[in-house]
C-alpha cells in the first residue's frame, strides 16, 4: 500500500519540485561569440530556445537542466546556450534557425550546421541520452578506423584517433595502450602529451602512468590542466562503479582522489557516496552519507534540503527511517524558503509517514502559494483530495 501511494506521490512531485542548481553551466553572450567558444572547445552547442511565458520551458529549467546529472554531460560535450526567442537575439537566432514551438532544443555544431532538433520539453534521462543521440552523429572516429586497421600507428595518428575516441563517449584504452606498449621511452614530450590525452578512468594503467609521470607532464602543461584529468577520471570511475554496482570501483575512485587531489578528496567523497548509495538503494549507507552532505554543504539551503527530501523519498519509499528523515529535510526547507514545492514535499511525506492532518494542512500551505501555475494548482488539489480520501477511510 505505501508503494502505491508513494508512486503517485512521486508523479505530483516530478511536475514541481526545485532541483538543486549543480547542473548546466550556460554560455553568456552573444551567438557569435558562443560560436568562436564552441570552435575554441571544439564542441557542439546545445541551444535551449525559450520565452518567459511559456510553461514546459520553465518546468524544464527548473527541473532537467539543474539536475547534476544532465549538467556532468552537458558541460563535458557542448557549449550551452539559452536564447529568449522574444528578445533582439532570439529574433536574429530565429530568422536563420525557425522555432515554431516551445521549448525547441538545438543542437548546432561550431560551424553553425544543424545536427539535430527537437520541439517539447524532454525528462532528464530522455535529455541525456538525446546528447549521447548527437554525440554520435559527430563521432569523428570512425575517419581512423580504417586506416588503424591497416597498420597505421605515426604518433600524431594515433593521438588523434584517441581524442576523437573520447569525444565521441567510445573507449580509446585498447588504441592508447597498444601504442604505450610499443613505446621504449615515455618521458619524452610527445609521450607524456599522449598520456595525458588518452587519461579517462582511474581504474586503468594509462591513469597509473599519469601519476608515475605527473611531474613532467606537468612541466609541459600545468598544473590545473592535468588535476582537470585526475579528477575526471575519478568521476568516470565512480560512474562506472554505479553502473556496474560495484563497491570496490566505489572505493577505488575515492582513494585516488584522496591520494592524488586530497584538497578535493573529501568533497568529491561526499558526492560520490550520496550517488552511489542512491543508486545502489543502500538506506544506511546513504542516510549517513546524507546527514555529512546535510551538515558540511547543504545547511540551511531551502532547495538543497528539498532534493534531499525527494530523494529519500524517491528511493526509499518504504524505509521508516529513511523517510522519517525525508520528514525532517522537507520541514526544514520549508521553514528557510517560502516556495510551494516544499511545502508539497512537506505535505507527501507526512501522507506516507501517516500524518495526514499535518499533511493537509502542508497540501494548504502550498496550494495557496501557487499562484497563478494552474498545473501545480492541478497537481496540489489531486493531493489534497487524496489525504482527505485517507482521513474518510
Amino acid at each position: 500500500m505505501i508503494r502505491s501511494i508513494g508512486f503517485i506521490l512521486l508523479a505530483f512531485l516530478w511536475q514541481n519540485t526545485t532541483i538543486q542548481a549543480q547542473g548546466i553551466e550556460f554560455f553568456h553572450g552573444s551567438w557569435e561569440e558562443a560560436l568562436a567558444e564552441a570552435k575554441a572547445q571544439d564542441k557542439p552547442i546545445f541551444i535551449d530556445t525559450y520565452t518567459t511565458w511559456c510553461g514546459p520551458c520553465k518546468r524544464m529549467a527548473k527541473m532537467v537542466f539543474t539536475q547534476q546529472a544532465v549538467g556532468d554531460y552537458y558541460n563535458e560535450n557542448f557549449v550551452n546556450v539559452k536564447i529568449d526567442m522574444e528578445k533582439t537575439e532570439g529574433l536574429k537566432f530565429g530568422k536563420k534557425y525557425p522555432v515554431s514551438a516551445f521549448p525547441t532544443l538545438y543542437f548546432i555544431d561550431n560551424n553553425g550546421k544543424v545536427l539535430h532538433k527537437v520541439k517539447g520539453a524532454q525528462p532528464a534521462d530522455k535529455f541525456v541520452a538525446l546528447g549521447k543521440f548527437v554525440a554520435s552523429k559527430i563521432d569523428k572516429s570512425k575517419d581512423f578506423e580504417k586506416d588503424y586497421a591497416d597498420g597505421k600507428r605515426d604518433p600524431a595518428f594515433v593521438l588523434a584517433y584517441v581524442k576523437a575516441l573520447n569525444k565521441s563517449g567510445k573507449s580509446s584504452l585498447k588504441v592508447a595502450n597498444d601504442y604505450l606498449k610499443e613505446q621504449k621511452d615515455l618521458t619524452t614530450p610527445e609521450n607524456l602529451n599522449f598520456i595525458l590525452a588518452a587519461t579517462t578512468e582511474a581504474d586503468s594503467r594509462i591513469f597509473k602512468l599519469l601519476i608515475e609521470h605527473r611531474d613532467g607532464i606537468t612541466a609541459l602543461n600545468d598544473a590545473a590542466s592535468v588535476e582537470k584529468v585526475i579528477e575526471s577520471a575519478c568521476q568516470k570511475t565512480a560512474a562506472k562503479a554505479i553502473e556496474f554496482k560495484s563497491e570496490d570501483l566505489h572505493k577505488e575512485a575515492k582513494t585516488k582522489m584522496k591520494k592524488n587531489l586530497p584538497a578535493k578528496a573529501a568533497n568529491f567523497a561526499m558526492h560520490a557516496d550520496l550517488k552511489f548509495y542512491q543508486a545502489t538503494e543502500n538506506a544506511k549507507a546513504y542516510l549517513k552519507a546524507s546527514n555529512l552532505f546535510a551538515k558540511k554543504e547543504v545547511k540551511n539551503n531551502a532547495a538543497k534540503l528539498n532534493t534531499l527530501a525527494t530523494d529519500l523519498l524517491t528511493t526509499f519509499t518504504e524505509n521508516k527511517k529513511a523517510l522519517k528523515k525525508a520528514e525532517q529535510y522537507a520541514k526544514k526547507a520549508t521553514e528557510n524558503g517560502g516556495l510551494f514545492q516544499y511545502y508539497q514535499t512537506y505535505a507527501s511525506i507526512l501522507f506516507l509517514n501517516g500524518k495526514n492532518d499535518k499533511a493537509l494542512a502542508a497540501a494548504k500551505k502550498a496550494f495557496e502559494l501557487t499562484g497563478k501555475d494552474r498545473n501545480a494548482k492541478d497537481h496540489i488539489m489531486q493531493l489534497i483530495k487524496k489525504i482527505e480520501q485517507k482521513q474518510k477511510a
